[in-house]
């Protein structure tokens, strides 16, 4: 129990690492698993395991998610790209270019913070479900946002009173921790193709076995499943129908597989498909969600998500050497009070 909350969710972690806790299953990342990350470093080779920003391309996968947009910033009211200084200092002989982005957060490459799925839940054990997030953080009050659709998208007004903002659980506190550790590949690609293909907990546990994989408490959960390799083929036109019934996901329903996430206590979950689960989820299940891994990560036991990373060239390695273990450093952008936010992952072995 906490000033925030009087009850827990069924199966949830809630308080375990402190009734203030922000960061969830990253407090496993201790130095012990950093020292484990590095002794897992032996040729020294580096993969960069993020898609270009622009990728997928347009907004066919998701038309709230657009792709990012670049322009020059101003200087003195003109462009400020290839921008001459000697037009103001004859002595200068600089050439400066300046420019901003426009990102929507979870477009390409991203984590997904702990304030991204919560849920209606009786913290107040009153008989009343309300809006909440990870660890009771509540709706409204620790995540906010502005109240007109007026101030929202790209072409929304934004003013001080009217940008949404995580006072609680923003991604920052994720930046904080650094996120480095040692990585675990499963490659589901390998024994199930690009074929949609649902995986719970037997599959799962089968395709471990066959390769001698173990997941340890801390450790960083890569699933492999081709289908960032099969985006990027698609150069920035993307068919949803064909993304929508390919590769594997999770069987987010699997009371076993959920079972097994909650137990092994590994540290956060990563793959290379558009949401690590089969999305949406059919009602009514047990947790009344249209994302019912989300459900369990996100709100219940504070494990990130990474969605569309570009795991195929390190997949691969690995396999061709025998190895399914790696040194993996994935902070987010430390951007106070975001949601989700991209970035560019670094696999060392």
């Amino acid at each position: 129990m906490t000033p925030r909350w009087k009850k827990r969710p069924d199966g949830s972690n809630w308080g375990d690492f402190g009734e203030n806790d922000q960061i969830g299953r990253l407090n496993l990342l201790t130095p012990e698993k950093v020292m484990q990350a590095v002794q897992e470093v032996q040729t020294g080779t580096t993969f960069c395991l993020s898609l270009p920003l622009d990728y997928p391309g347009g907004n066919k996968m998701n038309e709230n998610r657009h792709s990012p947009i670049l322009r020059p910033c101003l200087r003195h009211g003109g462009v400020n790209m290839n921008y001459v200084y000697a037009d103001r200092d004859p002595l200068s002989h600089d050439v400066l270019s300046d420019d901003l982005a426009i990102l929507h957060l979870q477009y390409s490459t991203h984590w997904d913070g702990l304030c991204h799925v919560g849920a209606l839940f009786d913290v107040n054990d009153d008989g009343y479900p309300i809006p909440v997030y990870y660890n009771g953080y509540k709706a409204n009050v620790d995540v906010v946002g502005p109240q007109s659709a007026d101030d929202c998208g790209i072409t929304g007004t934004i003013t001080p009173h009217s940008t949404s903002h995580a006072h609680a659980l923003g991604i920052e506190n994720m930046a904080a921790t650094r996120v480095q550790g040692r990585g675990v590949m499963i490659d589901l690609r390998r024994y199930f193709g690009d074929a949609r293909t649902v995986v719970g907990y037997d599959a799962l546990m089968s395709v471990m076995a066959a390769d001698g994989i173990t997941v340890e408490p801390g450790d960083m959960l890569c699933l492999h499943t081709g289908l960032a390799d099969l985006i990027l083929g698609m150069q920035k036109n993307p068919d949803p129908e064909v993304i929508l019934n390919s590769c594997a996901v999770l069987d987010g329903k699997d009371a076993a597989l959920q079972d097994w996430l909650t137990t092994s206590n590994l540290a956060v979950i990563v793959a290379d498909n558009y949401a690590v689960e089969d999305f949406p989820a059919t009602l009514p299940n047990p947790c009344s969600s249209l994302l019912p891994l989300h459900n369990l990560c996100l709100f219940k036991l504070g494990i990130h998500l990474g969605e569309l990373w570009h795991l195929t060239p390190l997949a691969e390695w690995l396999h061709a050497h025998g190895r399914h273990r790696f040194m993996l450093t994935a902070p987010p952008l430390r951007l106070p009070g975001a949601v989700a936010s991209p970035m560019t992952p670094v696999a060392t072995v």
